[in-house]
């Protein structure tokens, strides 16, 4: 008996992924995992194996030889155990595969899914912002959560909520004393480009490098968090909005389901498979002749406790005279 057959192949193929990418923040965001989890995870795998997988402090990242030995182990296991899965069922009612770009946390929606459909899959994966309309015009996933803007044509979405942008800064920057700034503070400072969000981790990179800044959403700089970092967040610059979307044409049943789970409504809602339910062609209709859940796009609302900020720089105490005296602002 293999000594890797009692562990958790989930926790196989994240050791899989690091092994094969050599770099823990890449193979984090292949998988749509934070680095801190799979780095937990790598570092729990060896205290069970009581042993190093990867060489301490080697950079770049370097695999042991009972790392390497692990590796070829891993594989065989990870294909016996796909092989023996029964195939796929060809029947769309039986999964929904839904992406989501970074940033997004989709944690609460899976669980409240399982929950509730026990027997029906939820695929999650994540999908890099460039390619969000091209996952869902290709069929390549079901629905997705994106961030706006994208091409309307064809396309139901549903707005969620939206996302204040931040700035980014080294925690020894003089912005790092203020609670927010205001776009014009930052006039002086050497930004970063930071359009590609797919690419943010570089950009974080070069902000501590350089000592420069970058603006980005709030959940992206909460997930490409450093300790050398500190964010803080900007006025004048537009908020990103987050929405699901799927293509009209492919309005299924599961995602109007989805759709329900997403929006808060109860499992014994009229809506819900798992409650009572009218005639399906008729509650798919409103007086528009429309699909009904297409509808309810312009519902979105902030989460609560969101506020919009104030334009004015507001320094944190202890650091209000210093910062202030230095912007003149």
């Amino acid at each position: 008996m293999s000594r890797l057959e009692s562990i958790d192949l989930t926790r196989l193929r994240w050791f899989v992924a690091v092994a094969e990418e050599l770099h823990f923040a890449r193979a984090a965001r292949g998988l749509g995992i934070s680095r801190q989890r799979l780095s937990g995870t790598v570092i729990e795998l060896e205290e069970e194996l009581d042993t190093k997988l990867f060489v301490p402090g080697a950079q770049p990242t370097e695999l042991s030889a009972d790392g390497r030995a692990l590796l070829e182990e891993a594989r065989v296991l990870i294909a016996a155990a796909a092989a023996a899965e029964p195939e796929a069922r060809p029947a769309s009612e039986d999964r929904l595969r839904v992406g989501f770009v970074p940033g997004v946390t989709v944690t609460k929606w899976e669980r409240i899914w399982s929950g509730r459909f026990p027997d029906i899959v939820l695929e999650l994966t994540p999908i890099p912002m460039k390619e969000q309309e091209q996952a869902l015009r290709e069929n390549t996933v079901d629905m997705c959560f994106v961030r706006l803007p994208i091409d309307r044509e064809g396309m139901s979405a549903i707005p969620l909520y939206r996302e204040v942008p931040v700035v980014v800064v080294p925690k020894d920057h003089p912005i790092a004393l203020f609670d927010q700034v205001a776009v014009a503070d930052l006039a002086d400072e050497r930004m970063q480009d930071a359009a590609d969000l797919d690419d943010a981790a570089m950009t974080m990179e070069l902000v501590a490098a350089v000592s420069g800044a970058a603006i980005v959403p709030h959940s992206i700089a909460r997930l490409h968090h450093r300790k050398d970092l500190v964010y803080r967040a900007v006025t004048g610059v537009p908020e990103t909005e987050i929405a699901l979307a799927w293509p009209a044409a492919r309005t299924t049943e599961l995602v109007e389901e989805f759709v329900g789970v997403v929006r808060g409504r109860s499992e014994r809602s009229s809506r819900s498979s798992s409650g009572p339910r009218p005639d399906r062609q008729a509650r798919q209709q409103n007086s528009s002749g429309k699909p009904g859940v297409a509808k309810s796009a312009g519902g979105a609302r902030k989460p609560a406790g969101a506020k919009k900020p104030a334009v004015a720089a507001k320094p944190k105490q202890g650091g209000a005279k210093q910062a202030g005296k230095r912007r003149g602002r």
